[in-house]
């Protein structure tokens, strides 16, 4: 297990627990008590953990971790996710990409396909996307069109957020919106943690045709602080095998096309 999926692992025992002591979390993760003491006090400098005495407790923001320690989490789940939802792109279509795990596996499965990237006939895929690690995959790996909306960077997704961002996305039309959420549920709707992440998220649906959700069976059901949008405006839910079948049906019945990955 390396650093990253370690530290990803005790943030999520601090999740569930509130607090853990460096010999419960030693034993459940097969390394020894010195690590796991580098580990806290690591995380404890970047203000994702409070450090106590033997252990460690969850600070409050925890749910919302950085983009780096989520890589490790249910990733080749977001690999084949991310190849399904790029089979939806068509050639020539304006895309719209939020930031996330799952969708940066989506742009790089769209990179990898040549008829995005021809240039001939209008076939060139346009990727608008408010964050810019998904920008970076695109212009190191093809020859897309690519649109960065403006705003804020938040460290924790690389996402960009804010009025001038907002601004942007007022004025352009999206064929398809590919967007990664924290939670989706039939009734409340897609949701994000963050409420400046959830607004861009939400002007990218209402200027698509169509709304693509990307989400790993883990996100289903459950809820976040900000919606992005109701059911009803979601056309297709893209998740993996995991997805129990009574949440599938769950979102057919309300019209939502479920695609498992």
């Amino acid at each position: 297990m390396d650093r990253y999926a370690r530290w990803n692992a005790l943030l999520e025992l601090l999740t569930e627990s509130g607090r853990v002591s460096v010999e419960d979390a030693a034993e459940r993760l097969n390394v020894s008590q010195a690590t796991i003491r580098r580990d806290f006090d690591q995380l404890g400098q970047q203000q994702m953990i409070t450090r106590t005495r033997g252990g460690a407790v969850a600070n409050g923001v925890s749910y919302d971790l950085p983009l780096r320690y989520k890589t490790a989490k249910h990733s080749a789940e977001k690999q084949r996710i991310g190849a399904a939802a790029a089979a939806l792109v068509e050639p020539g279509m304006v895309v719209g990409l939020n930031g996330g795990t799952t969708t940066t596996e989506v742009a790089r499965a769209l990179a990898m396909r040549p008829d995005l990237n021809s240039g001939a006939d209008g076939a060139q895929l346009t990727v608008v996307t408010n964050a810019l690690n998904i920008a970076n995959e695109l212009l190191v790996r093809s020859r897309m069109k690519i649109v960065v909306a403006g705003g804020v960077v938040r460290p924790q997704s690389f996402e960009l957020v804010g009025p001038l961002g907002s601004a942007l996305l007022r004025e352009v039309t999206l064929d398809v919106a590919l967007l990664g959420v924290n939670a989706i549920d039939v009734t409340l709707g897609a949701a994000a943690h963050h409420e400046g992440e959830a607004s861009m998220n939400a002007l990218m649906v209402a200027r698509a045709r169509r709304v693509v959700i990307i989400a790993d069976s883990s996100k289903l059901g459950g809820h976040a602080f900000a919606r992005i949008c109701p059911i009803d405006r979601v056309d297709t839910l893209v998740t993996d095998s995991g997805a129990s079948p009574e949440a599938i049906e769950s979102f057919q019945a309300v019209g939502v096309r479920v695609i498992n990955a």
